[in-house]
């Protein structure tokens, strides 16, 4: 009989993983609360109506229905809990059984225990998220067209972005475009000056991650695009349209987008004594990413806090990392044995903050304006799935590219009616 591997998480390093296993000798299920894989890195375009959301996401069953994936089970459901002892996992719809756990749960957003934020702020790590983001920006632009004062306007159209990471910068500068190009063409009724977006880093330098060059050219970048950077600015409180800074100072704002910060997906943990979770609540796991203290559970990606000389507080929470861990693992259990430590092969960083106008790091390379715009384009068309997807994309990019607008800026208001049971309404 074929041992049952039931795989939490159906992102980079999920997928990764279940496209290597050999299907041959596992029982491979899947199980995810969403019935798509996405692509995270483009969420941000959707928030600015950049793209269309069926355009970075991928269904599970038609990816398992052909191709490496082929042969794997696909469960819907948000897991609620993990119990080691009697080797079952269990969702809001049922409960299901292992032999061997792959956790590859992805993150949420951190909120540095300012658990109140989630009720007001806007945020990106789902599909989902990016969407509502879209609608509320797109209904605040139709409701300041309309407006009978300036003053009603700059309250509607004032925007904070919380987080200077690559992710912070990407939503800035989708922004900035909006305000220097769009609005001038399509709302003539509002003032370019009457918009004002900022963004904020608590560090003093934005993406932290990346090289001096490429911080640098990011914030001339945000400033030929009208965002005011504020750095050594540290977000303490949001109430009253009213964002509070560590230094006392305030500052009005209708929208804020939070990017500051990601944690691992909270779930329970039950039959263990072992401490599992480690900071950031990221799974402790050797070098083979073997979760310390459990036998036959592995961590992956986000989930996984793999300390090492290199990186001696884990792994950067990126899609290589993912990749690379799930391909790995697969291998090595396709093997039977585990002769080979995770070994991290950084291929680079690079974010786009607007048209032309883009920062890329690889390995010793720096790159910027136009041709580091073409490489961050090239990268992520070819990380999407399918090819219907990647034409989509790219369609999209040259149309936006060469009209500098776009034809996705509609605002679907979800219905309110009927009630739903999923949400706890009725």
């Amino acid at each position: 009989m074929r041992e049952r591997i039931l795989v939490i998480g159906g992102g980079f390093a999920g997928l990764n993983f279940i496209k290597h296993i050999d299907k041959r000798k596992f029982d491979v299920t899947l199980v995810d609360r969403n019935n798509f894989h996405s692509f995270p890195p483009l969420f941000y375009q959707i928030a600015s109506s950049g793209l269309e959301p069926g355009s970075i996401c991928f269904p599970f069953r038609r990816e398992i229905r052909r191709g490496r994936a082929k042969g794997i089970n696909f469960h819907l459901g948000e897991v609620e809990s993990i119990d080691f002892m009697k080797r079952t996992v269990k969702t809001q719809y049922e409960t299901l059984s292992f032999d061997k756990l792959v956790v590859a749960a992805g993150t949420t957003n951190n909120f540095f225990g300012n658990t109140e934020l989630i009720k007001y702020v806007y945020t990106m790590k789902s599909t989902a998220q990016a969407i509502r983001t879209r609608d509320e920006i797109l209904d605040r632009l139709e409701r300041a067209a309309i407006a009978k004062s300036a003053d009603e306007r700059r309250k509607l159209l004032s925007f904070v972005v919380v987080g200077g990471g690559p992710a912070g910068v990407e939503v800035a500068g989708a922004l900035g475009e909006l305000k220097r190009f769009i609005i001038p063409r399509e709302y003539p009724t509002i003032k370019q000056e009457e918009v004002s977006i900022t963004l904020l880093e608590g560090a003093s330098t934005l993406m932290a991650a990346m090289s001096e060059k490429s911080q640098r050219q990011a914030q001339k970048y945000l400033k030929k695009l009208m965002v005011e950077v504020r750095l050594n600015s540290l977000m303490t409180q949001y109430s009253d349209n009213v964002v509070t800074l560590s230094d006392g100072s305030e500052i009005y704002s209708g929208m804020v987008i939070w990017t500051a910060g990601v944690t691992g997906q909270p779930i329970s943990m039950k039959g263990t004594m072992q401490e599992v979770m480690g900071k950031g609540y990221r799974m402790k796991v050797d070098e083979y990413n073997r979760v310390i203290g459990l036998d036959g559970v592995f961590a992956l990606g986000d989930m996984a806090l793999m300390e090492t000389k290199d990186c001696p507080h884990g792994h950067p929470q990126l899609a290589q990392v993912a990749l690379q861990q799930g391909r790995l693992l697969a291998d090595q259990l396709n093997a039977g044995e585990f002769r080979k430590a995770f070994v991290y092969r950084d291929k680079g960083t690079m974010a786009t903050v607007g048209r032309d106008m883009a920062v890329a790091d690889i390995g010793k390379v720096h790159l910027s304006g136009f041709i580091a715009w073409l490489t961050w384009m090239f990268i992520h068309l070819l990380s999407i799935l399918g090819m219907r997807n990647k034409i989509s994309v790219l369609i999209d990019w040259i149309w936006s590219y060469f009209s500098y607008g776009t034809s996705l800026r509609l605002l679907l208001h979800t219905s309110r009616w009927p009630l739903r049971s999923r949400w706890g309404e009725k």
